[in-house]
């Protein structure tokens, strides 16, 4: 039998005293038994889960934060887990105590209850306040845990300051709270227009140990306080409104700060337990892994950079961009780019290596990455994942053949397979409303072509390897302005819109070059020189794709265009039927319990 492991004596009881100058228990990393664990009333779509941890002695209350949730809806701890905190926070909140949980590691996940632990006199076993504490962000496991902040007086200029509150512990329903947050990025003063008139505005982006929040300031708040907030510098900041955000301008944070004429904001001179930045890199091999528009850090050297590059936006805006190509050790490369200020003041060295925090994942031609206004990067940053990079491309990398993610590796990767087993028909499809939310759904169905648009089946495309944009003719050729270059001819690629049915309805697939060589046996430019030649020819061609069944792997997404919302169907992937391994699925049905 496997030994019992032990529990950090006293933890609790020191968790419960607050006592911030206990570094050697949050340094120590204690180990404690999980009593509880029950999922709190969610609002806004966020599900919180409430923790009960004990010493053996006695127990205190907890929350997780939310991007530990995973560690609860996979089973990975439950009732009696032994686990060791890496990283906390401990708060008052309504003269109650509360730790939040930012970091765990799981000692021995099926355990019997140890002891017979007790709650302290003070504490209550169920503390309603808690509910109004939403963790949503925890460190990156490559940061060191940091010592926890909890609410304490400090003195400033302005005299005793209360309340120093962790972000990770800030919710609308709390007052006369400070944090001390580092600034990771301030945007351009901005101008809108609305039905009200216009204005102007600014978005900040603050960080602590616990976590990060986004503050916004318009017309005077913005002229009155955009000048006191500077990148990287850190600020007590108190008097500003906590709302929920608006998840159309904000895509990680739960709540978001409201920047108020009354604001108070002042510089934080103390130069101990300053917060850092923290980064919860993925390699560039992983990325197809990710859906599209999610959000992530990574850390590469710049192998190539393009040159500032100007296009048109939807509102005839001229806007400013430059791309980079980013590598790692996974020996994979991505294109990133930059827009607006970010792209005209690149000025990074050759093969340097840069740090993105927060940048957007795109999926046109595979994989790609896009900074935001509140995405940062980093030039050569003092840490150990920096100098692990620099070390590997001085090295070895110079010399490494890197690899591109291309549409038929994504098609491959998540929401890429064929499922026989789960094949969904298209009524279905339609009626469980899928691609309606905010993210991207996937699945499997087997439908037979309709009907092919002929207009617009292919554009030019830059010849280039592994370079998919579309080029335009000018004087001296057809022009890629990514690589800028010019080519005689165009490489025509397929951009196909069909119309497909099985027995329980119709809809419309989109797919792209892969698709088109599958249905049509011939490449996008033979298609085109058939076209520009014949039209009786390609009429025929055409309507030899149709009626034609084939197993499809597909994804959904809602999709916004001129105020009209409607949701789109993409092909990931498209196969030809085999009927031998579709008879033998059938067999394999019947045999199945689902038959008996």
């Amino acid at each position: 039998m496997d030994a019992i492991p032990q529990l950090t004596e006293g933890a609790c009881a020191r968790f419960h005293s607050g006592d911030k100058d206990d570094e050697q228990l949050w340094s120590s990393s204690p180990i404690v038994q999980l009593l509880s664990i029950k999922k709190v009333s969610a609002s806004q779509g966020h599900d919180r889960y409430r923790v009960i941890i004990s010493d053996g002695v006695n127990f205190i209350q907890s929350m997780l934060a939310t991007q530990l949730n995973s560690l609860v809806e996979a089973d990975t701890i439950t009732k009696n887990t032994i686990c060791k905190l890496t990283n906390m926070s401990c708060n008052v909140i309504q003269n109650k105590r509360l730790v939040v949980v930012l970091g765990l590691s799981v000692v021995q996940k099926d355990a019997e209850k140890i002891g017979n632990p007790a709650a302290f006199p003070t504490d209550e076993a169920t503390t309603p306040a808690a509910s109004n504490i939403t963790p949503t962000s925890a460190p990156s496991a490559t940061t060191t845990p940091s010592v926890p902040q909890q609410p304490r007086q400090q003195q400033s200029s302005r005299g005793t300051r209360n309340n120093i509150f962790p972000i990770e512990g800030l919710s609308p329903y709390q007052n006369n709270w400070t944090i001390k947050a580092r600034v990771i990025q301030k945007s351009d003063i901005r101008t809108y227009s609305n039905q009200r008139g216009e204005g102007k505005f600014f978005n900040v982006t603050l960080m602590d140990d616990s976590g990060e929040i986004k503050g916004t300031g318009f017309n005077a708040v913005a002229d009155e306080l955009y000048d006191k907030l500077v990148e990287d510098k850190v600020y007590y900041i108190s008097k500003a409104r906590v709302n929920l955000s608006k998840r159309k301008f904000s895509s990680a944070q739960e709540y978001e700060l409201s920047l108020e004429r009354n604001t108070e904001i002042e510089e934080c001179h103390d130069t101990s337990n300053l917060p850092v930045v923290k980064y919860n890199f993925i390699e560039l091999g992983n990325l197809e892994e990710l859906p599209k528009d999610s959000i992530c850090d990574v850390i590469g050297v710049v192998k190539d950079v393009s040159e500032v590059s100007e296009i048109q936006t939807k509102t005839q805006r001229t806007l400013s961009k430059r791309e980079l190509t980013l590598v790692d050790s996974s020996a994979f490369s991505v294109r990133l780019t930059l827009w607006g200020k970010q792209a005209e003041q690149y000025n990074a060295s050759p093969n340097s290596v840069i740090a993105f925090k927060g940048v957007k994942v795109g999926d046109f031609g595979g994989r790609s990455l896009s900074m935001f206004s509140s995405s940062t990067m980093a030039i050569n940053p003092d840490m150990p994942e920096a100098h692990n990079i620099r070390g590997w491309y001085d090295d070895i990398g110079t010399s490494t053949q890197f690899q591109a993610h291309t549409s038929s590796m994504t098609s491959a990767g998540t929401g890429g397979t064929i499922n026989r087993s789960e094949m969904r028909t298209l009524n279905d499809v339609k009626e469980s409303q899928l691609g309606s939310s905010d993210k991207v759904e996937y699945f499997s169905c087997r439908a037979t072509v309709m009907h092919i648009r002929g207009e617009n089946i292919s554009y030019p495309a830059c010849g280039t390897e592994g370079c998919s944009k579309k080029v335009v003719e000018g004087h001296d050729g057809w022009r890629c302005e990514k690589c800028d270059r010019s080519f005689e001819t165009p490489t025509y690629r397929y951009m196909i819109q069909m119309a497909v049915a099985d027995y329980s309805g119709q809809a419309w697939l989109s797919g792209f070059n892969d698709v088109g060589l599958i249905v049509f046996g011939m490449t996008a430019n033979e298609l085109h020189d058939i076209k520009e030649r014949d039209d009786a020819i390609y009429t025929a061609i055409l309507q030899k794709a149709t009626c034609n069944t084939y197993n499809f792997a597909c994804r959904a997404k809602q999709d916004t265009f001129n105020d009209t919302t409607r949701i789109r169907y993409g092909i990931s992937r498209i196969q030809p039927l085999n009927y031998e391994e579709e008879t033998q699925s059938f067999v394999d049905l019947l045999k199945s319990p689902w038959a008996q």
